[in-house]
């Protein structure tokens, strides 16, 4: 990892980012006995690359639905008017700071923004389309969709099918 010049596009750096994107809970000490290398060589290279932002974060991938807690998902499109010398930038960075918001994705396509975010309620979302979102200067128009099941979110499936695996006899 040649961090001087901001090069981590080596494999070393890849096989690290890949392991804990599939699983952050391994240990420093697991890591390198995967890859082969020093507890040393490798704590450095997480420490390097949570210090450039590259590892943004750690976060448990959490099935809420088998949980009490009611919550809304909502995935929200929306159209907006570029800002002079600074793109969707400034309106995305505006939409995603407040907390209801889980996500924020420049689009190709149709519209500009994905917007998604959580609430307790149906109005809660609506509130916060109507009363913070479309009031937006740039926001041209906006369209939401609600999340009613979640089959897989970042590579975890929350519900895996048992397959039978008796033989079939033929006669």
């Amino acid at each position: 990892m040649d961090t001087k010049n901001g090069d981590f596009n080596d494999d070393f750096t890849q096989e690290i980012l890949e392991i804990l994107e599939n699983n952050s809970k391994y240990t420093e000490e697991q890591i390198a006995i995967m890859l082969n290398r020093s507890v040393d060589e490798v704590r450095a290279a997480i420490k390097t690359l949570e210090e450039n932002n590259i590892i943004a974060g750690y976060k448990a991938v959490i099935n809420w639905e088998k949980m009490p807690r009611e919550a809304v998902t909502a995935l929200i499109e929306v159209k907006v008017t570029p800002q002079r010398g600074r793109g969707f930038d400034k309106v995305a960075e505006r939409i995603y700071r407040y907390p209801e918001v889980k996500a924020c994705y420049l689009m190709s396509g149709g519209f500009d923004l994905t917007v998604i975010v959580e609430c307790k309620t149906l109005k809660e979302v609506a509130f916060f389309v109507a009363e913070k979102l479309a009031p937006i200067e740039s926001v041209v128009s906006t369209s939401t969709h609600f999340v009613l099941k979640i089959y897989k979110e970042n590579g975890t499936v929350f519900e895996k099918k048992e397959e039978d695996s008796r033989e079939a006899v033929v006669l």
